[in-house]
């Protein structure tokens, strides 16, 4: 089972940015970032490949949220730029090591291995 910790979380005024971390203790195939705002379901935001470096995003963030990787450290960062209230939410790394659960779930995966989340808040 790979542990995740994530960092980064807070609280910003709308348009500002934030930069979430996600560390795993061992190699993964594809990691994700979903959200879960108070009384929703759990989304996804965006997913990368870790071997190809292949990335996706929700519409809601496309061209305002960046997915990248430390292949070195197991790291894949979400850098969140022009924050909207709307992204208000506690934040989940979703980590997995199976080829064919990260081809599940339309683009998004099916994950093993989650982190305890972070908390991000953004005001009007």
């Amino acid at each position: 089972q790979v542990q995740l910790e994530e960092s980064g979380g807070g609280s910003v005024q709308a348009g500002g940015s934030l930069r979430l971390a996600c560390t795993a203790s061992g190699n993964s195939y594809c990691m994700a970032w979903f959200r879960q705002a108070p009384g929703k379901e759990r989304e996804g935001v965006a997913r990368i490949y870790t071997a190809s470096g292949g990335t996706y995003y929700a519409d809601s963030v496309k061209d305002r949220f960046t997915i990248s990787q430390a292949n070195s450290e197991n790291t894949v960062y979400l850098q969140m730029n022009s924050l909207k209230p709307e992204d208000t939410a506690m934040y989940y790394c979703g980590a997995e090591s199976i080829a064919w659960r990260c081809a599940a779930n339309g683009p998004w995966g099916l994950y093993r291995n989650w982190g305890q989340g972070t908390q991000v808040t953004v005001s009007s």
